[in-house]
């Protein structure tokens, strides 16, 4: 076993209680972000202990080095075992994942743990059949607990402030929203959002708070409009190839499930629940401007909002989801519980 972290494996089966010879499985893990990322430090490694824990040592986790492959590509690294275990977003691959629309459109909630919950929960009840996810256990799901618009130079409050605005963006349904405000959307991964602010290429860039502090954008983007209850998201999976699941001895797959699905998904949560925290409480300090929008901005996000999903509804249909908006109705009812506790 080789977790790649600053615990050595030899370190983490002997605190466990069992030593790394004992494994009599050890599952490959491509993840795509720094090792010195909350992903990787607060999410891949507490799991991959607790998998550890709950096996007896009999199944452990080595987390490569280096990715596998591009973030894109990660749920198909799962699929065809390139990599036993993954992790990305839906959305890379979004004519894949029509299902999966909902959860990313505006005021789906700001609370992760509670909209990574009630995800998972949506998921097993109306999607763990549907063929878009043949080929792979989903061992979790999660959301970042909204997006919002942040700038460079200026506060973003009413539909007039996003006129001919250039904006980073990262998928689809991002760039629909965009257009639809009658910004100028820009394609690019978060990690390109530094050398394109420096360069003079776009104004504003989207992003959860957090991921504003995690890619080191606190003095470039101080202007920040906060949308109630997000103004999109990002969905996020953790999977694993259904060949190597089926492999494992049915005790295993009981224990591994049991810090899996539901249990995963809240962790996921938590952590970027934690993370916006901090950079909340960073950006306050940094003397950081947070913007309400105006009513007008809030009529124009819900137009766009109601013409997403009265597609979406079409498409999700056509990509087998049974009762679109009673699934959708789902998730909003689950989230509301949860984020209400």
């Amino acid at each position: 076993m080789n977790l790649k972290t600053t615990l050595t494996a030899a370190t983490l089966g002997l605190g466990l209680g069992f030593g790394a010879a004992q494994a009599e499985t050890v599952l490959t893990v491509s993840s795509w972000v720094p090792q010195t990322h909350f992903i990787y430090t607060d999410i891949l490694v507490p799991y991959a202990e607790s998998v550890a824990t709950a096996t007896e040592g009999r199944v452990t986790l080595n987390i490569m080095p280096a990715p596998l492959g591009a973030p894109p590509q990660h749920f198909e690294l799962a699929r065809t075992g390139v990599a036993d275990i993954t992790w990305g977003n839906f959305t890379y691959e979004p004519e894949r994942f029509t299902a999966m629309w909902f959860a990313e459109f505006p005021f789906v909630g700001t609370d992760a743990e509670a909209s990574s919950v009630a995800l998972w929960r949506t998921y097993e009840k109306h999607l763990a059949d549907n063929p878009a996810f043949d080929g792979v256990e989903m061992l979790g799901v999660g959301l970042f607990g909204g997006g919002q618009i942040h700038h460079g130079s200026k506060p973003v409050i009413t539909p007039e402030d996003m006129a001919n605005q250039k904006v980073r963006i990262g998928g689809p349904i991002q760039a629909q929203i965009m257009e639809s405000l009658g910004a100028v959307p820009v394609a690019a991964p978060a990690t390109k959002a530094y050398e394109l602010l420096e360069g003079g290429v776009i104004d504003a860039s989207l992003h959860s708070v957090e991921s504003v502090m995690n890619f080191r954008l606190e003095d470039s983007l101080k202007q920040h409009t906060i949308v109630p209850n997000g103004l999109y998201d990002s969905s996020f999976f953790i999977v694993m190839n259904e060949a190597k699941w089926q492999s494992l001895d049915e005790a295993d797959r009981t224990a591994i499930a049991a810090v899996s699905g539901e249990a995963l998904s809240r962790l996921w949560g938590q952590q970027f629940n934690a993370q916006h925290e901090k950079a909340m409480t960073l950006f306050t300090e940094g003397g950081h401007a947070f913007n309400e929008p105006s009513a007008d901005l809030m009529t124009a996000i819900t137009a766009v909002s109601d013409k997403m999903i009265a597609d979406w509804t079409v498409a999700a249909t056509a990509a087998g989801v049974a009762d679109p908006a009673a699934m959708r109705a789902d998730y909003l009812a689950a989230y509301a519980e949860l984020s209400a506790k």
